[in-house]
């Protein structure tokens, strides 16, 4: 066995895949490739290098560290959403295809028959999360919902790089086989995921007034009780000294 080496980890999954008859599966597949290749391309990125484990449903992709974080996290991502965008348009609802994206990062070994690491098991579990299977769900109008690693997100996403819009992730908690941590999730075309909304601050309560009653001053300002000055009072427009009261 080789010694470990440092790679970015992506993979793509086609949402319902399962669902459809083998001709239409066949058809997803080489579209699958199809977006994904281009995405590369697009954003800059050398499809040849990056090596490229089928899952039937999904590409799970091994990208060496010559690629970089911020490109991955940004323009592929956005490139990848474009690509999906493009053959949504001339695509039947038979072959629509939907796309749930995870992005890590960590270091993996080859042997004979492949390749092993903890960090692989770890994106191949965060592209079938429950959280981001339902973010996907619940965007009806989207291509893709896009899962980072709490290492991406706060090696690469929180930073605000270019072509990254940070306010659109929110976290969520991943708790399934081997895997209990934060990941981040976003779905392209949207400013939040529509399900993971936050929700407005409420007002606060108003606070009490205090004995004394309320005075007004000439500019509006509200003051509650007399305002003491050493041992004046200042009542409506008057100084009162000591004990003394306005008539």
């Amino acid at each position: 066995m080789r010694n470990p080496t440092f790679h970015y980890i992506v993979v793509v999954d086609v949402e319902g895949y399962g669902r459809r008859l083998v001709p239409v599966q066949a058809s997803l597949r080489t579209a699958m490739y199809e977006v994904t290749e281009n995405a590369f391309e697009d954003a800059g990125l050398d499809w040849e290098s990056v090596v490229k484990l089928d899952r039937g449903d999904g590409i799970l992709m091994l990208v060496p560290p010559t690629a970089d974080g911020v490109t991955l996290a940004g323009k592929f991502v956005i490139a990848l959403h474009e690509s999906l965008r493009e053959k949504a348009g001339f695509f039947s609802a038979e072959h629509q295809m939907r796309m749930r994206v995870a992005l890590h990062q960590g270091t993996c070994q080859q042997d004979r028959n492949g390749w092993v690491g903890e960090a692989i098991n770890t994106a191949a579990r965060l592209v079938d999360a429950g959280p981001l299977r339902a973010a996907l769900a619940s965007a009806p109008a989207a291509t893709m919902a896009f899962i980072a690693s709490d290492d991406i997100y706060r090696s690469v996403i929180r930073h605000g790089f270019r072509h990254i819009d940070t306010a659109s992730f929110a976290p969520v908690e991943i708790d399934m086989k081997e895997l209990q941590e934060t990941a981040w999730v976003q779905i392209p075309g949207y400013p939040h995921p529509p399900h993971l909304n936050p929700q407005p601050a409420p007002a606060p309560a108003p606070q009490p007034s205090p004995a004394g009653g309320e005075r007004r001053t000439s500019a509006g300002v509200q003051f509650h009780g007399p305002l003491t000055f050493g041992g004046d009072q200042v009542i409506g427009h008057k100084t009162v000294h000591g004990n003394e009261y306005p008539r």
